[in-house]
């Protein structure tokens, strides 16, 4: 069974940095992208950063150049560096990972997600 946990989570002021990261354990044969999402209260959940197989990463405009989305092969592990934080980017953070088994059935799963509170 594939579990995502996220840590990393926590109080910053703005202007400040934090890293958060997710430890996928278990088993995906193929894995077709990996991702950091958000949701704020009484806001829809959104992506904040993606990134494929080989490497390619997507932003989104409120955090292209303050967010980073990377990926420990060997540990199994994705990460996301939050730089120059603002008070909009307070939110619930889930990392997502979609894939294959090897038996060719789709796994799409969500982490509990960590708490990102910065104060202004």
């Amino acid at each position: 069974q594939v579990q995502l946990v996220e840590s990393g989570g926590g109080l910053v002021q703005a202007g400040g940095s934090l890293r958060l990261s997710c430890a996928v354990s278990g088993t995906i044969f193929r894995i077709n992208a990996m991702g950091w999402y958000r949701q704020a209260p009484g806001k829809q959940r959104e992506s904040v950063a993606t990134i494929t197989p080989s490497g390619s990463t997507n932003y989104p405009d409120s955090v292209k150049g303050r967010f980073t989305i990377s990926r420990d092969t060997a540990k199994n592990a994705l990460y996301l560096q939050m730089n120059s934080l603002k008070p909009e980017d307070t939110a619930v953070y889930y990392c997502h990972v979609a894939g294959q088994y090897r038996t060719g059935n789709y796994y799409s799963g969500w982490g509990q997600g960590t708490q990102v509170i910065v104060s202004s």
